[in-house]
């Protein structure tokens, strides 16, 4: 009788089963990739899997944003794609993501599956049978794409903008772009997330800071078949790359694979040298681009043609507007996105590459639609009065705008086709559209000149680049050999590739990789920004405004002239204790590594110390009387200049913050330590002691007459002497560091000392030497003061410009 009950349970079951589908009414059914059913009564999408253990590709993504580049969260930004598989477990589907990390690449199956059996693999989801019949499993899709998938919540709460969780009853399916295509089925879901915002990033964005709504994307995407051949990366080519390791591999050869990310790319006639190809790489410009912009983004993704077109493809690389019933998460387009953002923010590009291979099959920039109007800003202040004839003479400012954006637009596009920063292209005539580019500012006739701020073509680095990762080769030529000749004839030619952890300029070291720099010297372009500068600063008026504004825009202005040698300065910084290398390969004569010359090195600092002089520092005294209390409504920003004098305008702040700028850099532990090594190797190198000597001979043995500027010399000393007082107990640097620094502390007190009673420095030489006395006494005790922060120069937020494969 037991056996019997059970038998006819089991019965019940599978014929209520098989019903599941036949009972829900109205259905709207989506025949793709995969079949799957909307349910508008239950609001419900039912996936119909037909395939076990097949396959294919999921990625998840944020079709709506929140609008702070500060959280980060973006519209348009591409989440994880990564390779999953149904699988079959009792009465659930599971979703499984096998581990890409680790591999056998080998045709012996039990070889293979030790590998996979060793490392773990993820479970994603899993999904409860609704119904089972000829071989189709029903499941109930709607609770995965209704989760968090993207971390938002851990996101909010990892920057302390609170705590929050989804609310289901606020959240529902999106039908607008789910859809369903042969190679692919596209997925929308629109959630809200409830909570207490704790940041005010949240609330300065959302209209109500409780529930933040965004909508996400999901995708499930046929895998490419197996015609794409996977290209070997090589350290010099400026490709980006993924990387695995097989344990297939003989103990005589490297364990880790790296293969450069691309697009698939080949000709229709290969024994032509310049033939069309097969499937041309197409971008797609959001239709949302207003013009200009719209023109200049196009033309610069464009510039990219140049390139392909050098190793033999015709048009192969097109950009185009997307279509009004496209949807730019689709991963069959490629797309240009302009995002709108409360504040000024980094644009980037993302890629989703297939992990298996390194194939791109989608691109996506997102570009900030504020980074143009701080070009127009940067202008409209070196600019000499470009609104004395009429508030109509923007075209000046506009043009150099748009000319950054063709760049801007080239440089996102080129992460996306598979590149790396370049940032030693700058000291090579503009060679590579993948560095962070300073306008190119002249001076005619004593005036300020823009019109050759920006380039207007792709480089030749970028050729380069696009020949290693693109070239097709005639059949029975060497690969292996072929790339490295492009990149051997590269680099013979002068070329140089040097990318972003060498180019920081927090303790960067490399005399070539700057960011936002420009000229072959850094030091000889940090003596001519300061004359440009000053030339601007001079000039700088009321008509750098339109009429009718407050002189609080006038003031807000003024920032980026003022703070307009900042990214110079730190390429000339990094010249001290620097170093000049390459990404090296045996025999490939590159240089491997070597000091900077202490002839290089001392000039530098020279240079660097007139950052820190009252002449370079002081505010004009006829500009501070254009400079009133802020304007009703015009508050102050994070891009304004900090200040200790309540409303009036803080000129004496100003110069501390600039002047903190270049000690920071200078006093790098890094730095100081490498100065210390470099100098026991060579003594006619630049070393510690005679730097710390030459910068306080300048701050505190140099005497000022105006007493505006010797106020200014004033900070420019407690700041020195904070930074003294830092190095010497910090425990990043060298002991010796913190020996030589010690020392000088020393023997600025005996200088102090001797100050004249009747000196007009005796006040404040007091000072300095009882805090030098009492950090003597307790240097354990000892915390640095901030100066003001320098307002944000770069594009503000968490994201950098950069590439996500």
């Amino acid at each position: 009788m037991k056996l019997y009950f059970v038998c006819l349970f089991f019965l019940i079951g599978n014929v209520i089963s098989a019903q599941f589908l036949e009972e829900k009414k109205n259905l709207k059914s989506y025949d793709g990739y995969f079949k799957f059913h909307y349910n508008e009564e239950k609001d419900e999408i039912y996936l119909e899997v037909d395939k076990l253990e097949s396959e294919f590709l999921y990625v998840h993504s944020l079709a709506t944003g929140l609008g702070s580049n500060d959280i980060g969260l973006d519209r348009g930004q591409i989440g994880d794609g990564v390779v999953v598989k149904f699988q079959k477990a009792g009465n659930k589907l599971l979703l499984v993501q096998p581990n890409q990390q680790y591999r056998a690449i080998t045709n012996n199956a039990l070889e293979k599956r030790s590998v996979e059996q060793a490392f773990a693999k993820s479970v994603l989801f899993g999904f409860p049978i609704k119904e089972e019949k000829a071989g189709k499993y029903i499941v109930d899709l709607t609770p995965f794409l209704l989760q968090d998938t993207h971390g938002i919540i851990g996101w909010l709460k990892a920057q302390k903008e609170g705590a929050y969780s989804i609310d289901k009853q606020k959240s529902a399916l999106s039908l607008e772009r789910t859809k369903a295509f042969p190679k692919n089925v596209e997925f929308e879901a629109l959630l809200t997330y409830k909570g207490v915002s704790t940041g005010r990033n949240v609330r300065s964005v959302a209209p109500n800071s409780k529930y933040l709504t965004v909508i996400q994307h999901h995708s499930f995407v046929e895998l490419p078949d197996d015609g794409y051949k996977k290209r070997k990366f090589d350290p010099r080519s400026g490709s980006i790359f993924i990387s695995y390791m097989d344990y297939a591999t003989p103990v005589h050869k490297p364990i880790t694979k790296r293969y450069s990310i691309r697009h698939r790319l080949e000709k229709k006639n290969p024994k032509l040298a310049m033939s069309e190809a097969k499937e041309p790489i197409i971008y797609y410009l959001d239709p949302g681009t207003p013009e200009p912009v719209r023109s200049a983004l196009l033309e610069g993704a464009r510039w990219w043609n140049q390139a392909y077109e050098a190793i033999g493809f015709k048009d192969a690389f097109q950009v185009k507007m997307l279509p009004a019933d496209a949807d730019p998460m689709d991963l069959r387009y490629n797309v240009i996105q302009w995002v709108h953002r409360s504040t000024r923010g980094w644009s980037y590009g993302a890629s989703v590459v297939d992990p298996r291979t390194g194939e791109i099959l989608k691109g996506h920039v997102s570009l900030g639609s504020l980074r143009i109007r701080q070009d127009f800003l940067i202008a409209q202040a070196l600019l000499n009065k470009p609104f004395a004839t009429g508030d109509d003479n923007y075209k000046p400012m506009l043009e150099m705008a748009l000319a950054r954006i063709r760049q801007l637009s080239a440089h996102e596009v080129g992460h996306t086709i598979g590149f790396a920063h370049n940032f030693a292209a700058s000291t090579n005539g503009r060679a590579s559209v993948m560095d962070y580019p300073h306008p190119t500012i002249t001076l005619k006739n004593n005036e300020v000149d823009l019109s050759d701020a920006y380039d207007i073509n792709i480089g030749e680095w970028d050729k380069v680049t696009v020949a290693y990762s693109y070239s097709e080769f005639a059949e029975g030529v060497n690969e292996d050999e072929a790339l490295r000749a492009i990149l051997d004839k590269a680099y013979s030619s002068g070329l140089r590739f040097i990318s972003d952890s060498d180019a920081r300029p927090q303790g960067g070291a490399h005399e070539l990789a700057h960011l936002w720099d420009n000229g072959k010297s850094a030091t000889d372009e940090l003596k001519n920004v300061l004359k440009i500068r000053e030339v601007a600063m001079k000039t700088f008026s009321t008509d750098n405004i339109r009429s009718n504004e407050p002189y609080s825009v006038l003031e807000d202005v003024f920032v980026p002239l003022y703070f307009l040698h900042r990214y110079q300065t730190e390429a000339a910084i990094k010249l001290i204790g620097g170093l000049n290398y390459n990404y090296a390969v045996k025999d490939d004569q590159q240089t491997i590594v070597e000091t900077v010359s202490p002839k290089k090195q001392k000039e530098a600092l020279i240079e660097v110390l007139q950052t820190l002089t009252p002449q370079k520092l002081a505010i004009p005294e006829d500009k501070l009387k254009l400079f009133p209390p802020r304007a009703f409504g015009y508050y102050r920003t994070r891009e304004s200049f900090k200040g200790k004098t309540g409303v009036g305008f803080d000129a004496l702040s100003v110069a501390s913050t600039a002047s903190d700028m270049s000690l920071s850099l200078l006093l790098h532990p890094e730095r100081t330590s490498r100065l210390v090594q470099q100098k026991s190797l060579d003594q006619d190198q630049l070393g510690l002691s005679e730097t710390l000597d030459q910068l306080i001979a300048l701050s505190f043995k140099t005497k000022v007459k105006n007493s505006y500027h010797k106020e200014i010399q004033e900070v420019i000393k407690a700041n020195v002497l904070k930074h003294l007082m830092n190095l010497s107990v910090d425990k990043k640097a060298y002991t010796q560091v913190n020996a030589i620094a010690y020392g000088k502390l020393i023997d600025l007190t005996i200088l102090l000392k001797n100050t004249p009673a009747n000196s007009t420095y005796k006040v404040y030489d007091s000072y300095y030497l009882n805090q030098i006395n009492r950090f003597l006494q307790n240097p354990e005790k000892f915390k640095v003061l901030p100066s003001p922060k320098i307002p944000d120069g770069s594009p503000i937020g968490s994201y950098k410009c950069s590439i996500q494969p």
